[in-house]
C-alpha cells in the first residue's frame, strides 16, 4: 500500500471499520485529509470519521463530521442516512426526517425504504459481528427513531 495515497488510506479506514478495528479508523482518515486536503472526494473521509464516532456513540462528534461530509458530498445517500440516525439519537426528529427523506431521494432503488432492506444491502456478512452490533445500537436505532419502518 502507498502510505502517501489518501485514497488508499481512506479505503483502508473503511476496511478497518468493517473488520472491527474501529480504534484505527479516525487516525487513517485524518492522515488522508492531511495528505490531500483539497481532494474532491474528501467528503468520504469526513463520512468515515463521522461513522466511527456514530458507532462509538459519540453522537455530537458524529454530527459535526457528518455535516462536514454532507457539505463536501451532498449527493452521498449513506452520509445523509447516517446523519439522520445521529440527529434522531439527539432527539432532533425534524432534522432526522429531512435527512432520511433526502437519502431516499438520492438513492437509486429502495435501499432506504426499511431497516430490513438496508441491512440486506448495506451490512454484509463480511462485517465483523461486533461492528454489526454497533450498527444496530446506533445507526439502525437512530433510523427507527427517524421513522424508517422495520419491514
Amino acid at each position: 500500500m502507498n502510505h502517501n495515497s489518501a485514497y488508499a488510506l481512506t479505503g483502508l479506514g473503511w476496511s478497518k471499520l468493517y473488520a472491527g478495528s474501529i480504534e484505527e479508523v479516525i487516525r487513517l482518515a485524518e492522515q488522508a485529509i492531511c495528505l490531500s486536503p483539497r481532494d474532491p472526494d474528501i467528503g468520504y473521509c469526513y463520512s468515515l470519521i463521522g461513522t466511527a464516532h456514530l458507532l462509538q456513540s459519540h453522537i455530537d462528534e458524529a454530527i459535526v463530521w457528518l455535516e462536514k461530509a454532507r457539505s463536501a458530498a451532498p449527493a452521498a445517500p449513506f452520509t445523509r442516512s447516517r446523519l439522520a440516525a445521529a440527529y434522531a439519537l439527539e432527539g432532533e426528529t425534524k432534522r432526522a426526517t429531512a435527512e432520511l427523506s433526502e437519502a431516499r431521494r438520492l438513492s437509486s432503488g429502495d435501499r432506504f425504504s426499511s431497516i430490513t432492506r438496508l441491512k440486506a444491502k448495506a451490512i454484509g456478512s463480511l462485517v465483523a459481528p461486533e461492528i454489526r452490533d454497533l450498527f444496530e445500537a446506533t445507526y439502525f436505532a437512530g433510523l427507527r427513531k427517524a421513522g424508517m419502518p422495520e419491514e
